[in-house]
């Protein structure tokens, strides 16, 4: 009887040093990920464009390409708008990773790291893929629409005025639930735990980052998303 082999997920690692990339490789790979390691942007891009990638690692500081700019060069493809983007930094000034997620990055890890809390992260990011991927199968995955925007669970497609918004994963997905839940005020941690899900240990912070990127693609529907002062945002389909 012959035995079915597991299809593995492929990491794309992004990571000029290359110890730096054994160490993160050897992580993933303990956990059953097949990774595929590029040394700078633009070999990251080519390997990104070439398909067969289920989420890519990019460290900030790299050579000639870096980071933010590989992960907008990512994002500007259509057939990538979704792919899990986990930025690594070094960097430890705020502005630095509020830069990392508005270039379209779904999370980050700050370095030093350990090897737990990064295959945490890769495996949160792809679990939230698959329930946005699944999302037509569940009860509410029937369409939402607000005046001219229209969120598709099923096809993972955001509309307005009949034309498409490029959202990253964490944005659609912090959209999506804000929309499934009209009128109801959430506190930051509640909406980080619907987009990054439980025991990945994120800043509060990032949630407003996401917020303000997911406004200015929305236009005119901006202002459904309302402030709520001392505890975090709703979602208000009444405004016009």
């Amino acid at each position: 009887m012959e035995s079915m082999t597991q299809v593995k997920e492929t990491i794309l690692l992004v990571e000029d040093e290359p110890d730096v990339a054994e160490i993160i490789r050897r992580n993933l790979e303990r956990s059953g990920f097949q990774v595929d390691w590029c040394s700078n942007g633009e070999e990251g891009l080519a390997r990104v464009r070439r398909g067969g990638v289920d989420l890519a690692v990019l460290d900030i500081m790299l050579p000639g390409m870096d980071g933010r700019e590989l992960c907008r060069s990512i994002r500007s493809d259509e057939g990538n708008v979704n792919l899990p983007i986990i930025m690594l930094t070094s960097l430890t000034e705020d502005q630095n990773i509020v830069i990392g997620l508005g270039a379209g990055a779904d999370d980050y890890v700050k370095k030093p790291f350990s090897g737990l809390e990064l295959v945490a992260r890769v495996k949160a990011a792809l679990r939230r893929g698959k329930l946005i991927g699944n999302a037509g199968d569940e009860k509410e995955g029937g369409k939402i629409r607000v005046g001219d925007l229209v969120l598709d669970p099923g096809r993972h497609v955001v509309t307005l005025s009949d034309e498409t918004v490029n959202l990253t994963l964490a944005e659609f997905r912090l959209l999506q639930f804000l929309m499934q839940n009209p009128g109801r005020a959430f506190k930051r941690r509640d909406l980080l735990t619907s987009v990054v899900g439980e025991g990945v240990q994120v800043i509060e912070r990032n949630i407003d980052v996401h917020v303000r990127n997911i406004r200015r693609k929305l236009g005119s529907c901006a202002k459904n998303i309302v402030t709520v002062r001392g505890i975090g945002y709703r979602f208000d389909p009444e405004l016009d």
